[in-house]
């Protein structure tokens, strides 16, 4: 029983672990907001990349254009259909 009293951290340590337990957290939400906004400007990047290619497609190719998005259009349609007819 005395070794344990013996091991008893004082006040002041108890602040200093506390101290750098939070400095620790604190960095660790701090860069996890950094690679959140990080992602988030990526990923509108290439969003905005992706409507500028699609964009330049239907001018240069209009008729091919039309094509795939009745094509695309019609997948997503059959695709739903079988989702709905499959939950019985």
């Amino acid at each position: 029983m005395q070794e344990v009293l013996d091991k008893v951290p004082s006040v002041d340590e108890v602040i200093r672990e506390v101290s750098r337990l939070s400095t620790t957290v604190t960095q660790a939400v701090e860069e996890g907001f950094k690679s959140a906004v990080k992602a988030v400007e990526q990923g509108r990047q290439t969003t905005e990349d992706m409507i500028a290619d699609g964009k330049l497609m239907m001018r240069r190719k209009p008729v091919e254009s039309a094509g795939v998005i009745f094509a695309a259009g019609m997948l997503t349609g059959a695709f739903l259909t079988w989702l709905v007819s499959n939950r019985d």
